[in-house]
């Protein structure tokens, strides 16, 4: 009888830990492999990404991360140009899924999140999650592509194709679940948030909001959670 009791304690716990243990990022579903390369148009052939100045990579090195619950941690990084996240496995390098089982993405040292969100515009994507609660603030770091420039000349030289970084842009997310887009000035915030309009005219009047600043919409964001 004792026997017995422990033989279903022992195969319960087996299920248990079972379920409790990550998937293997082997189990993850991709087939779309990374190819470094990009046609520019002024002279129709292809060029790597080690033959075009600057990066598509914020940070060009594989870091440690979280990108879904079920899933044991993957050495991940993000291609701004491509809006993309991608992923080593066995030491091939692919592009995880865009859908919602790897819609929250954390960086295990440093607990950045990257959030896949639908925004219904041509950012629509992964966003940096600057802060979460009932308001959230996201940014979006975006980097063009711009294409080889032949000389004008026999005298002058080409302009060699480059990665450029764009301006930060910044989107807010109400607690409705809203958001307002690129906010340009208080208006912006007070018109979303009517029951706060003097509770908002105070801050701003004590706070010099630029609302191109990372650290003074984080401020914003948080003043709008404190109730």
């Amino acid at each position: 009888m004792k026997k017995g009791i422990l033989n279903i304690f022992l195969t319960l716990s087996s299920i248990y830990l079972s379920a409790q243990a990550p998937i293997s990022i082997n189990d993850i579903k991709s087939e779309v492999a990374v190819f470094n390369n990009i046609k520019g148009d002024n002279y129709g052939k292809s060029l790597t990404y080690d033959q075009i100045t600057g990066t598509p990579y914020l940070d060009k090195n594989f870091n440690k991360a979280k990108v879904s619950q079920k899933y044991e941690e993957v050495p991940i990084r993000y291609n701004s140009y491509k809006d993309e996240i991608e992923f080593k496995k066995n030491e091939t390098i692919l592009v995880l899924p865009k859908d919602s089982e790897f819609s929250k993405i954390q960086f295990t040292n440093s607990k950045q999140i990257i959030a896949l969100i639908e925004t219904s515009d041509d950012l629509s994507g992964y966003f940096f999650k600057l802060v979460d609660g009932k308001n959230s603030l996201y940014k979006k770091d975006k980097i063009i592509f711009i294409d080889i420039v032949p000389a004008a000349n026999s005298y002058a030289a080409d302009k060699p194709a480059a990665f450029k970084k764009l301006p930060s842009i910044y989107y807010i997310q109400t607690e409705k679940g809203e958001y307002i887009k690129r906010p340009k000035n208080p208006k912006d915030i007070i018109a979303q948030f009517p029951d706060k309009k003097e509770s908002l005219n105070i801050f701003f009047k004590s706070n010099k909001i630029k609302f191109d600043k990372e650290e003074d919409l984080v401020k914003l964001i948080n003043f709008l959670n404190q109730d």
